[in-house]
């Protein structure tokens, strides 16, 4: 398979020529760390096996998205000829390279840095391989699997980081330069200041939000930074085999249930996730908000479900229509979402792009822009 022209058609995609990351993607086979992957269609996730096609397994492994190699617990390595699962969230993927090289850039990553990176499929650890020096480079993950595996792709190419299975929110295995983590956290370990250098730097995204945060470690074993202007958005730490889903049993009850409250919204309806800004503020107000959609024709309907028993259900029939809104539960979710929906139509943006951000030693993280501030911990 001539798998470096795709390599090169990727590279050129992602950077300019001169680009020091213009060759680590040129001469990284990103296939090998995905050879199997999870497909989203209209039934849910169906297995995708590049050797059966190895054609489209080139144009896929070497587009710039991201592809999902797990769904719950089923890992696609594992998974019968065939396989189709009908509902399940990604919980490991292959991030698009795109994103992999921003988080990187954001580090600002020196020849002589030594650098710990979240594992996944082990792409991203190739590529900053290629750019460093397998010797100053660790990769870690919670799932044995994904490290064992991509461990052994690793070497195949003949690169050989340091890899270890380990929980990041945890206690790190050694001293580092960087820290570029591709799951996102809150709040930001305090074992990650621990095990920064004086003057490392993080780089991570905020659980829930589109925020990425660098900060540079200060010298009361804390750390100060920015949101960045770009967003990303990744998924969330884990501690087991899959997410736990708190509020399933709540949606079950309320799925179609007059609310205490009942009002008809000012504004179109809207599904957060679709708007970065408006997520990571609310998410920032209110952590913990399980967002979910159907369509029926040209009806929708949105709910806003936290595991505290608050929820929220929006319907309109049309995309121009205002949505009829019922709430229930100790906190009055849609209210919150119209306050920042308010803040955003009165000042034409919300603060949370570019926001200073300061973290204390034990991880505590303050964000502040203008007048605004918030603490996440």
């Amino acid at each position: 398979m001539d798998w470096e022209t795709h390599a090169r058609r990727l590279a050129a995609d992602v950077v300019r020529p001169e680009s020091r990351w213009y060759e680590p993607l040129a001469t990284t086979p990103r296939h090998v760390f995905v050879p199997r992957w999870w497909a989203r269609d209209d039934q849910g996730w169906e297995l995708r096996d590049g050797l059966t096609d190895p054609e489209a397994w080139m144009q896929t492994a070497y587009a710039d998205r991201t592809l999902v190699t797990r769904i719950g617990s089923a890992h696609a390595d594992h998974a019968d000829p065939g396989a189709t699962i009908a509902m399940g969230k990604p919980t490991s993927s292959s991030t698009l390279p795109g994103l992999v090289v921003t988080m990187y850039r954001h580090a600002m990553i020196a020849d002589d840095s030594r650098v710990l990176v979240t594992t996944g499929t082990g792409y991203g650890t190739a590529l900053l391989c290629r750019r460093l020096g397998d010797e100053r480079l660790t990769s870690v993950d919670i799932d044995p699997h994904l490290v064992k595996v991509a461990g052994e792709r690793l070497d195949s190419i003949g690169l050989h980081p340091h890899t270890a299975v380990v929980d990041i929110t945890g206690d790190l295995p050694g001293a580092y330069d960087r820290i570029v983590s591709t799951v996102s956290v809150r709040p930001v370990p305090a074992s990650w200041l621990a095990a920064l250098r004086p003057g490392g730097r993080l780089v991570t995204t905020l659980a829930g939000t589109g925020l990425i945060v660098t900060a540079d470690k200060t010298e009361d074993g804390g750390a100060v930074g920015r949101v960045e202007p770009d967003a990303a958005g990744f998924m969330r730490t884990r501690h087991g085999d899959d997410y736990e889903r708190p509020t399933d049993e709540l949606w079950e009850r309320v799925k179609r249930a007059d609310g205490e409250h009942a009002s008809t919204s000012r504004y179109p309806l809207l599904y957060v996730p679709d708007s970065w800004e408006v997520m990571s503020m609310l998410e920032l107000l209110v952590p913990g908000i399980d967002h979910r959609m159907a369509v029926d024709g040209d009806e929708r309907t949105v709910w806003m479900l936290h595991p505290d028993g608050s929820w929220a259900r929006a319907t309109a029939a049309g995309f121009l229509d205002s949505p009829t809104v019922h709430q229930g539960g100790p906190r009055r979710l849609w209210d919150e979402l119209e306050r920042i929906r308010h803040r955003l139509n009165r000042e034409g943006g919300l603060p949370v792009y570019g926001a200073r951000v300061r973290i204390t030693p034990d991880g505590t993280l303050t964000l502040r822009r203008g007048g605004w501030s918030v603490t996440v911990d």
